[in-house]
């Protein structure tokens, strides 16, 4: 279905109200007319077997040919003004207990009550009209029925009007409710609506927060979430452009360099003038391919928030694959790379990649920086313990230290920012100052600790503290 053919809110919010109201309406008609039916017959029913005990009270025994006889002691003049009723006919008969009639209007048959039953009423059609029957049974003066019949015209006309004057007012309310509940959704819905005019005229590149409305529980909460959405589409806009801005900013000077080089090289027809600016070129595609890892590895800090996914992991395990994959390296800087508690055999759980990658940026950090020329023997050592605080807390160090000349006091916190450098990193003039930064934010996401401290020996401790689930 397309978009323009879906229902508006406020449509479905009108139909789910109406629909019951036009029910509910409904069920009262029919309560209505099954009430009014009811207490309208009663009232008739009632009227009717009065006439009857009152027709019946005048019937006496008279004297005729030495047999007692029943007979009726009203003139005719009489027996009308009794049976009077200006909108219906009445109808009577007098039976005696054998069925004969003694008077009345002959040729409607009613269903009699049993000797001594209560007042049986029915309904019959008699003359092409129809009419509402009462029979009663009287024991004296002697035993006989008395049956009175009234039509049923007007008792029908006025459950008609009664249904019709009960209806009438519901309808005119309904219909009122019903316009009064349009308004008031219409009203409710008013910052919803303002909500969709305030996103949909918002420009591309505006992602500050939207004006949210108070009134409404629903709508604030919607509005809280796309403002939450804005600012994580802002901070990765912000992120993407900061990594892209990094990229060419650091690798601008290695680029340049490269070419600078790569020009000389061609203009000169010595080999060793060659192999000297090869080595340069060498050197300079390693810094920026180093640089591009660490600005790649901290923009994905962030993604990795929302992604982490704890493991058990053998540190003993983890810490022989990390200096295998330096070994080298150190070898050829002639550095004496060790391990301290591998017998330890510790298990950790936590996120291996964030790990691994802090490890990896401590362990590179010591070789780049915590070597000396002036001393006669460098040394790194990757130590790793566990620890009990005072809340008795479980915790597990992994340390990397070494023997070099380490920094001030006033540069450890520094060099833990975003591109800043200690001054063995200015003397070099490598890197980008991202390396502890790099560590920082690993930790954090590991909810662990990282302290930079001066080794006992001399030269710079970096601890990583992660509690032990």
């Amino acid at each position: 279905m397309k978009t323009n053919q879906l229902p508006s809110l406020t449509s479905r919010l009108l139909k789910s109200l109406y629909v019951p109201l036009f029910l509910t309406w409904m069920a009262g008609t029919l309560v209505v007319f099954i009430v009014s039916s009811y207490f309208t017959e009663q009232a008739y029913d009632r009227a009717l077997l009065d006439d009857a005990y009152s027709v019946a009270s005048h019937v006496t025994v008279g004297n005729s040919n030495d047999k007692d006889q029943l007979e009726i002691d009203l003139s005719a003049n009489e027996m009308t003004t009794l049976l009077f009723d200006q909108s219906e006919i009445v109808y009577f008969q007098i039976l005696n207990a054998d069925g004969s009639m003694i008077a009345g209007h002959p040729g409607f048959n009613a269903t009699l009550p049993t000797i001594g039953g209560a007042p049986k009423f029915s309904n019959l059609e008699f003359q092409d009209k129809n009419f509402r029957t009462v029979a009663i049974y009287k024991s004296v003066p002697s035993p006989f029925f008395l049956i009175m019949a009234q039509t049923t015209g007007f008792r029908t006309v006025l459950i008609k009007r009664v249904i019709v004057f009960s209806i009438l007012p519901q309808l005119i309310l309904l219909v009122l409710l019903a316009y009064f509940l349009k308004g008031v959704i219409r009203k409710e819905m008013a910052p919803l609506l303002d909500l969709e005019n305030a996103v949909e005229v918002r420009a591309v590149t505006d992602l500050s927060p939207v004006e949210i409305d108070t009134r409404t529980k629903d709508v604030h909460d919607l509005g809280t979430a796309i403002n939450r959405l804005f600012f994580r589409i802002d901070d990765g806009v912000r992120l993407l452009r900061e990594f892209s801005g990094n990229v060419a900013h650091e690798l601008r000077t290695p680029l340049a360099g490269i070419r600078a080089q790569t020009e000389y090289g061609l203009a000169n027809q010595s080999p060793e003038v060659w192999f000297q600016q090869l080595q340069g070129i060498a050197k300079s595609e390693a810094r920026a391919s180093h640089m591009v890892e660490q600005m790649l590895a901290l923009s994905l800090t962030n993604e990795a928030k929302t992604g982490l996914i704890n493991e058990d992991i053998n540190l003993s395990e983890m810490l022989k694959e990390t200096v295998l994959r330096f070994l080298t390296r150190a070898d050829s800087l002639g550095v004496d790379l060790g391990v301290n508690g591998y017998e330890l055999n510790l298990t950790i759980k936590s996120q291996r990649s964030l790990l691994e990658g802090a490890l990896n940026n401590l362990i590179d950090n010591a070789l780049r920086y915590g070597v000396s020329e002036t001393q006669s023997f460098n040394q790194i050592t990757i130590g790793m313990q566990e620890i009990t605080d005072s809340q008795q807390k479980n915790f597990i160090e992994i340390s990397v230290s070494d023997n070099g000349e380490g920094i001030s006091d006033e540069f450890k916190h520094q060099v833990m920012r975003r591109r800043a450098q200690g001054e063995a990193g200015l003397n070099l003039g490598a890197g980008a100052g991202l390396g502890l930064a790099i560590v920082v934010e690993y930790v954090k996401l590991l909810n662990g600790e990282f302290i930079l401290q001066d080794n006992e020996g001399g030269g710079l401790r970096a601890t990583l503290r992660l509690p032990k689930i």
